[in-house]
């Protein structure tokens, strides 16, 4: 099944969000070669494709896990939990209707 993690960063998180981000994407490109990874990106913080120095509110990912604790067992271990950019982590699941 598919599962909704959302994110929401930390105020002024940016440079900590550059720093863990070629961790989090490595376990990203991970679940994609899986072909588990529906689709991920961030939230810019301001309506703009690059907020710059505004940086970015938060992240969606959006990808197959077994059950919804393998899901939030996943998210728990996201780097950008560690290096303290996420404030929030939630965990839902997903029904991909469309396309």
């Amino acid at each position: 099944m598919f599962y909704a993690i959302t994110g929401i960063d930390h105020p002024n998180s940016l440079a900590n969000r550059v720093a863990a981000r070629p961790a989090h994407v490595a376990r990203l490109s991970a679940l994609k070669e899986e072909g588990r990874l529906k689709l991920a990106g961030p939230f810019p913080a301001i309506d703009a494709e690059d907020p710059g120095e505004a940086g970015f509110s938060g992240s969606l990912i959006i990808a197959e896990f077994e059950s919804l604790e393998a899901a939030k067992a996943w998210a728990d271990a996201d780097p950008y939990v560690a290096g303290g950019v996420y404030k929030e982590v939630t965990v839902r699941p997903f029904r991909v209707t469309l396309p």
